[in-house]
C-alpha cells in the first residue's frame, strides 16, 4: 500500500484574514450552524433535507398552470433518503403512461445538521401554504448533464467515447437535417412497495450502451431499442455513481455490502467496485478499513487512472482504475482529512483540518497517481462547506449567507496557481443552480466553461404571456468575477438549463410549456439558438418527459439521442395506478 507524503498543516492567522481583506465577500459572511459530530457506524437520519421551488424569493410557491393542463416541473421528487436508511414517504402524483412502442404519439448516512433541520423546517411551511399537498425540489446529482452521463469538468464532449462529429450549428454535435424526435424506448422502474421512494442517481453514455442502476444493480442497454445488454448484480443497494466515465469506459459505483435483512436493516454503503460499461463485468470490488470496521461513503469520483471516495466521516480514499490497488485512504490519528473530491480533467479534493467545532477547510489540487497536493487555498473563517464547480480551472462555491436553497451564494475561481483570481455572489433567490448539503461533487445546472461560469436565472412571468413562467442563462468572466453579457433567453414559456459545452457552444435543454414538448439546443456565443432536438408534443409524452426535468432528474444528450432519468424510484400509485419508469430516451435518427 502506497501513503502519500504527509500534507503540509498550514498557518491559518494571518493568510486567510489576508486574502479576506483584498477579496471581501459579495454578502456578509456566514457562520454556518456546525454538523453534527462524526457517528460510530449505525444509522443516522437524513443527510440533507430538499430544497425549495425556485423563484426570485425563499420559499416561494410554484408558479400554476393552465385550468386542465398538466403541471409544469413540479411536484418534484422526494427529498433523497440517506443511502443505508429508511427511505423518505413521497406524496405526488404519478407520470402518465406512454406505450413502450411509442413513436412520439400516445416511460452509511450522515448525521441530520442543523442547516438541514432548518431547510426541512421551511419544507413543511411551505407544503401548509400550497394547501396541504407535498412538493418536492430535488437537490441532487451532480450536474444537470446526469450522474456520471458524460460531460467534463469543463463542459467539453460528453464523456463515454468521445466527441460527435461537426455540424452546421457552431458546435462539436451535428446538426440533425429534421430535429423533431420520436420515443426510442422507456425502462420501468424497479417494483418496490411501501410509501417510500428509493435512490438511483447515477447514468453514463458511451458509444454503444445508455447504463442506468437500478436497487441493487446496474443495467446496460442498447442505446436504440433500450433492450438490456448486460445485467450487473451488486451485494446491495445502490449507494453513489461516479458522474465521469474513465479511460476504457469505465465507471466506479459505491453499494451496500448486503441487502437488508431483519437483523440488519441498515447496511452500511462501503463496498467500492468499477465497472466495465461494455461488458457489465465487474473489475474489481474494495473496501477502506478504518480501526476496525469499514468507511462509509457517499461519493465517488473518477481522474484520470485514479478512482476517489469520500463524503462520509471518516475522511477519502482512493484506487487505481484498472487495478483497484489501495493508492491511499484515512490513517488513524490524522489531524486532517478529505471531506470528498471532485475529478475529471484534474482531482481536487475538500479537506478539513482541526477541532469539529472550529474545522479549518482547505480546497486542493492533488496528484491524482498518490494524493500528494500541488497547492492548498484556504478558504476564509466561517466557511465550511465548499462545492466544488470545476477542477479545470479550479471553481468552487460556498453558502456564505443564511440557510439557502441553493447551496452556494459565493462563488471562488482559482489560477494555476491555487491564488484567488475572483470571489462574486449569486444572490439568493435569483438564480437556479443546485448544490447539495455536505457534499463536494454535487453542483446541478451549474457549470464552467470558455473562461465563463454559466448558471441559468430563477423563473419569472413570460413578457406578454398570462400564466407562462420563463427564465434566461446568464454568465460571469471567471478572471474578473464580473457578469458578462451573456443573456440566453428560453423564450415563450420554455424554461432553459445548461448542460454543458458544445464545442464553444453551450449545450442546453429547454423544459417545455405545458402544451410542447422539450427541446436541446446549441448557443453560439452570439446568443444564436440551434435546435438540436424537439421532442413530441403529444400530452402523454409530456408528462412522461416532465417527471425527469433536470431540476430533479437527470439529462445526457450525445450523437442525436436525449435519455432522460429518474434520481429515486417508487411504487405505482394506488390511486391512479399508472406505472412508474425509470427512463425515458428519445432519438432524431
Amino acid at each position: 500500500m502506497n501513503q502519500p507524503p504527509p500534507r503540509p498543516t498550514q498557518d491559518y492567522s494571518s493568510a486567510a484574514s489576508d486574502v479576506y481583506k483584498s477579496h471581501p465577500p459579495a454578502t456578509p459572511p456566514f457562520q454556518q450552524a456546525p454538523q453534527q459530530p462524526p457517528q460510530g457506524p449505525g444509522p443516522a437520519a437524513p443527510q440533507q433535507a430538499p430544497g425549495a421551488a425556485s423563484g426570485y424569493g425563499f420559499p416561494q410557491q410554484p408558479p400554476q398552470p393552465p385550468q386542465g393542463a398538466p403541471g409544469y416541473g413540479y411536484p418534484g421528487q422526494p427529498p433523497q433518503p440517506p443511502y443505508g436508511q429508511p427511505p423518505q414517504p413521497y406524496g405526488y402524483p404519478q407520470p402518465a403512461t406512454v406505450p413502450m412502442n411509442a413513436q412520439g404519439s400516445p416511460g452509511g448516512g450522515r448525521k441530520f445538521g442543523p442547516q438541514a433541520m432548518i431547510v426541512t423546517a421551511a419544507v413543511v411551511v411551505i407544503a401548509l401554504i400550497v394547501g396541504g399537498g407535498l412538493w418536492y425540489k430535488s437537490s441532487q446529482d451532480g450536474e444537470t448533464t446526469a450522474g456520471g452521463g458524460g460531460s467534463s469538468e469543463t463542459g467539453e464532449g460528453k464523456g463515454g467515447s468521445g466527441e460527435a462529429p461537426a455540424g452546421s450549428g457552431g458546435g462539436d454535435e451535428k446538426v440533425p437535417a429534421d430535429p423533431n424526435s420520436k420515443v426510442l424506448f422507456q425502462l420501468p422502474a424497479p417494483k418496490v412497495k411501501g410509501d417510500s421512494s428509493y435512490p438511483v442517481k447515477g447514468s453514463w453514455l458511451t458509444s454503444k450502451v445508455f447504463a442506468k442502476p437500478g436497487l441493487s444493480e446496474i443495467n446496460g442497454y442498447d442505446l436504440d431499442s433500450g433492450k438490456v445488454t448486460w445485467t450487473t448484480p451488486l451485494s446491495g443497494q445502490h449507494c453513489a455513481s461516479s458522474p465521469e466515465v474513465g479511460d476504457g469506459d469505465i465507471a466506479a459505483v459505491v453499494y451496500q455490502n448486503a441487502k437488508p435483512t431483519a437483523e440488519d436493516k441498515y447496511p452500511g454503503c462501503d463496498k467500492i467496485s468499477a465497472i466495465d460499461l461494455a461488458t457489465g463485468k465487474i473489475l474489481w470490488t474494495e473496501s477502506v478499513e478504518v480501526g476496525s470496521r469499514p468507511a462509509r461513503y457517499d461519493e465517488v469520483s473518477i481522474s484520470g487512472s485514479t478512482v476517489a471516495v469520500g463524503g462520509g466521516t471518516d475522511g477519502g480514499a482512493a484506487f487505481d482504475l484498472k487495478s483497484g490497488k489501495e493508492l491511499w485512504k484515512p490513517q488513524n490519528g490524522d489531524a486532517c482529512e478529505d471531506v470528498g473530491y471532485r475529478g475529471g480533467e484534474a482531482l481536487v479534493a475538500v479537506r478539513k483540518c482541526g477541532s469539529y467545532d472550529n474545522p479549518k477547510m482547505e480546497v486542493q489540487l492533488l496528484d491524482a497517481s498518490d494524493g500528494t497536493p500541488q497547492w492548498s487555498y484556504k478558504l476564509p473563517a466561517g466557511l465550511d462547506n465548499a462545492k466544488v464547480i470545476s477542477v479545470d480551472p479550479v471553481v468552487f462555491g460556498t453558502d456564505s449567507q443564511d440557510i439557502t436553497a441553493s447551496g452556494v451564494t459565493d462563488v471562488f475561481t482559482l489560477d494555476d496557481k491555487g491564488g484567488l483570481q475572483s470571489r462574486f455572489a449569486l444572490e439568493d433567490g435569483k438564480y437556479q443552480h443546485d448544490c447539495g448539503v455536505n457534499k463536494v461533487h454535487d453542483c446541478r445546472q451549474i457549470f464552467a466553461g470558455n473562461g465563463k461560469l454559466f448558471v441559468p436565472t430563477a423563473e419569472h412571468d413570460a413578457k406578454g404571456e398570462e400564466y407562462g413562467r420563463t427564465n434566461e442563462i446568464l454568465s460571469f468572466d471567471l478572471k474578473t468575477g464580473k457578469q458578462t453579457g451573456d443573456r440566453f433567453d428560453a423564450g415563450g414559456k420554455y424554461k432553459i438549463y445548461p448542460l454543458r459545452m458544445d464545442g464553444k457552444n453551450v449545450l442546453a435543454y429547454k423544459a417545455p410549456p405545458y402544451d410542447k414538448g422539450g427541446q436541446i439546443v446549441s448557443i453560439a456565443p452570439s446568443g444564436k439558438q440551434t435546435v438540436l432536438v424537439e421532442n413530441p408534443a403529444t400530452e402523454a409524452v409530456r408528462n412522461v418527459e416532465r417527471n425527469f426535468l433536470p431540476e430533479f432528474g437527470e439529462v445526457i444528450y450525445g450523437d442525436g439521442r436525449l435519455f432522460m432519468s429518474s434520481l429515486y424510484v417508487r411504487e405505482p400509485s394506488k390511486v391512479t395506478k399508472e406505472p412508474e419508469y425509470l427512463a425515458i430516451a428519445f432519438g432524431t435518427k
